[in-house]
């Protein structure tokens, strides 16, 4: 009998899939993998199978359900006693935490962004050519675009970036469970301050927009916009973040395919499709099922964990050809980098735009950057959390 894998796995390339998921990638596209704890669960790695799923509401994100997987004891110890906000309800309820939000992330919205965004990267690489090198551009770049970006579309002061920014970092990756709950707490606390003085001062960002529109008219709890709030915080900047330093590490490593992108830099946007395929940095979704489903020739049961490997699913075969090199001429805008389905990232088009707009710019104006450490010394963040560079020295 074959040994069970576990997961989740951390990667020995940042930007391939851990090599123990390869006979599970190979064989069939859900199989059995053990968690922390011995628990068996289903891992959906075919990638036809994966957006059936994301699309089976059948499936839920509800953590405070009994049955939902907990990938890593920290996850466990922590798992809110209440459900989250946004990202750990089902409909009706998301729906309509959704509806309130969608206004404020359209293609529309974010196209009147792009200036902003604009200006904050060439802000970043002026400050940075004025330094000189080496740089750090996790600190120096990567996290201060999508941290400042954030800021203003959501009305939160910048000035408290570094609060926010080291709450963001406990709360994905805190040591033990009373970081990762203190940095909830701390998070929701500022929020919740934040919340009061533009229930008085109302400016223009979307959390005075929620605070005009739906808790002063009743349609929306205090408590509810705080929790939201902490989510689009969050996600806004620590995902993007990750994404503008992998990218950056990725294509220092692929000089060919970083060549064909400076000789033409209308494949930006294809490249950063293909970058969001190939990182795949949000690995692990988690479904509980509600009830039996009946998919790929097995049967998840009612109380089945279900654990989603973006990494893999965005590698499959049958989807992808040659899916483990990078190429900027194919077709990748169907990959499951933001999830599928009800719960399909809602900042999805102001990431495109940030990486976008960041790597193009970075490699305009110091098109001799390149790493100033060995590529085997630079460190990146384990397989339980959102892939990223933990740091990354560079020079040019």
């Amino acid at each position: 009998m074959t040994e069970a894998v576990a997961f989740p796995q951390d990667r020995s390339c940042p930007y391939h899939p851990p090599t123990a998921y390869a006979p599970l990638r190979e064989s069939r596209p859900l199989s059995r993998v053990t968690l922390y704890d011995g628990r068996s669960v289903w891992m959906v790695t075919g990638h036809a199978t994966a957006r059936r799923l994301l699309s089976d509401q059948r499936l839920s994100t509800d953590s405070t359900h009994e049955a939902f997987p907990a990938p890593t004891e920290r996850f466990a110890a922590v798992r809110s006693r209440r459900r989250a906000a946004l990202l750990g309800v089902d409909d009706p309820e998301h729906n309509a935490q959704r509806r309130m939000l969608i206004p404020s992330f359209t293609l529309k919205r974010t196209a009147d962004l792009r200036p902003r965004i604009q200006r904050t990267v060439d802000e970043l690489i002026d400050a940075m050519v004025a330094q000189g090198p080496p740089a750090e551009l996790v600190s120096d770049f990567a996290l201060p675009v999508p941290s400042i970006v954030i800021c203003d579309l959501l009305g939160v002061p910048y000035a408290d970036h570094d609060f926010f920014e080291e709450q963001s970092r406990r709360l994905l990756r805190g040591p033990a469970a009373r970081d990762i709950e203190d940095a909830r707490e701390q998070l929701e606390g500022y929020l919740g301050d934040l919340i009061e003085r533009k229930r008085d001062k109302r400016g223009d960002g979307v959390l005075d927009d929620l605070v005009a529109q739906q808790l002063a008219e009743g349609r929306l709890d205090k408590q509810l916009l705080i929790e939201l709030a902490t989510i689009l915080l969050v996600a806004g900047h620590e995902t993007t973040a990750n994404m503008i330093s992998l990218g950056t590490f990725t294509l220092l490593q692929h000089p060919e395919q970083l060549a064909e992108l400076k000789a033409d830099p209308a494949l930006m946007p294809t490249a950063v499709e293909e970058l969001l395929r190939f990182l795949s940095i949000a690995d692990g979704m988690l479904r509980v099922a509600r009830e039996d489903i009946d998919i790929a020739g097995v049967t998840i049961r009612a109380d089945d964990g279900v654990v989603f490997s973006t990494s893999v699913i965005n590698r499959d075969t049958s989807a992808y050809a040659e899916p483990d090199t990078l190429d900027w001429h194919r077709s990748a805008r169907h990959h499951v980098a933001f999830g599928f389905g009800i719960h399909q990232c809602l900042g999805q088009n102001l990431a495109r735009a940030e990486m976008e707009i960041a790597l193009r710019t970075l490699f305009e104006r110091l098109p001799g950057l390149r790493l100033a450490a060995p590529a085997g010394e630079i460190p990146f963040k384990p397989g339980d959390t959102i892939q990223g560079m933990l740091e990354l020295p560079v020079t040019w």
